[in-house]
């Protein structure tokens, strides 16, 4: 039998001879070359979605501030009726529980803004008893509620005012609250607060939380501040949770320029030791000789707000005040509002549907004199808000959530305004 030439048989079935030669390659590296040179502007992209994720985090945190806002308002209003001992505590922790997710909102938006791990750590004065009692009481309910035993130690030597971060070192400790409460099925949780002094200007604070739960062994230990890890499988099975919030407690640990630590406990149990590096701010810092403004007396108040729990929120908190609230919902109403109604004060909300809060204020004070008159609050869940208000012409500026007594001041500030013009 006669065979096929070797270079036809290679062909197969093709139409082109091609005289014993192999068929020339279809250039699919030259179509996908203009592919991979086009590729350099893939980067717009990336930064397009950052900025999105920025704009969503922004638009969140502004957007959670309104609840947290009534969370705040009505928990201070709480704090001022008759209530016994025990139930002001748990207002209390009610209230800071709100400021620190309050916070936290505005940590997250922080994260988008610089897109990496390394964020640099704030330098806050705070009241560092405070912030310990507060996670105090938070162990104290979260065992109660569990069935289980709870003891809070705070030292005597501990500070009262100190500077750093407390959204993060806030954020670390309720990790290490929520984790002893989470492994131990029955038994004891327990916080340990105490300090020492490093030089003149730091020291270190320690706390230390302990509970006799599950336990640990070395083995586990090893593994427990890695990314996506927990100590076994049956663990991750039993208890749940992604395995992030003992890596994320390092981190935080590490930049506010400590660690944590997990032991063993005696008996059963762990005892987790986060240490964190405070400042130790000068006498002066601790006492203010700023004093409030004075009590401005009833007042007329258009609150421009489009969120409805939001004018739930104050129109409750200023009637407790001795104020009258009316309400606009929308930038574009609220002059025409002004002009005819005699308010004292304008509570201008800087994130609304049509013209913003900003352009809303511009207008308001080119209103001639009833505008050059009248007291202009601006409020906001983001703190950029607060320098375009004040440029627009906003007398002061309220961050929410809004407690009572800020809003009480902020009342005072805007109404010099009035009492300069002789109004």
């Amino acid at each position: 039998m006669a065979t096929k030439p070797r270079s036809t048989r290679r062909l197969g079935k093709s139409k082109t001879p091609h005289k014993g030669k192999r068929p020339p390659a279809k250039k699919p590296v030259k179509k996908a070359a203009p592919k991979r040179a086009a590729g350099k502007p893939r980067r717009k992209p990336v930064e397009s979605s950052r900025g999105m994720v920025e704009t969503a985090l922004a638009g969140f945190a502004h957007e959670v501030r309104t609840p947290l806002t009534g969370i705040l308002a009505i928990s201070s209003l709480l704090e001022t009726s008759d209530l016994g001992a025990r139930e002001r505590r748990w207002v209390e922790t009610i209230r800071t529980g709100a400021e620190h997710l309050a916070a936290l909102a505005t940590l997250y938006v922080d994260a988008a803004k610089s897109m990496t791990t390394q964020l640099p750590m704030r330098e806050d004065f705070f009241d560092l008893r405070a912030l310990a009692r507060s996670a105090g009481d938070g162990l104290t309910g979260r065992a109660t509620a569990n069935g289980l035993q709870s003891k809070v130690t705070i030292a005597d030597s501990l500070p009262v005012f100190v500077t750093g971060d407390a959204v993060r070192l806030r954020a670390a400790l309720e990790n290490l609250i929520d984790n002893a409460v989470k492994f131990t099925p029955s038994g004891s949780v327990a916080l340990d607060v105490s300090a020492v002094s490093r030089n003149k200007n730091e020291m270190n604070v320690i706390f230390a939380v302990s509970d006799s739960g599950i336990g640990l062994s070395l083995a586990e230990i090893k593994r427990l501040f890695k990314p996506f890890s927990q100590a076994s499988i049956e663990v991750a099975s039993r208890f749940g949770g992604a395995g992030l919030g003992l890596w994320s407690v390092k981190q935080l640990a590490r930049a506010m320029g400590g660690d944590v630590s997990v032991t063993q406990r005696k008996g059963s149990g762990t005892v987790f030791t986060l240490t964190v590096r405070v400042g130790v701010p000068r006498e002066e810092r601790q006492t203010s000789s700023v004093q409030p403004p004075p009590y401005p007396g009833a007042l007329k108040i258009l609150s421009v707000e489009d969120n409805p729990f939001g004018r739930v929120v104050l129109n409750t908190v200023l009637g407790e005040l001795g104020h009258k609230i009316e309400f606009v919902g929308q930038g574009e109403l609220a002059p025409e509002r002004v002009t005819r109604g005699d308010f004292d004060v304008v509570l201008m909300d800087m994130v609304l549907p049509g013209i913003d809060g900003v352009e809303t204020i511009r207008r308001l004070r080119a209103l001639g004199a009833v505008g050059e008159r009248i007291g202009i609050i601006g409020v906001s869940g983001r703190e950029q808000d607060e320098a375009k208000a004040r440029a627009a012409g906003a007398d002061a500026f309220l961050m929410k959530p809004v407690s009572p007594r800020a809003l009480a001041a902020a009342l005072g500030e805007a109404t010099v305004r009035r009492a300069s013009s002789g109004a």
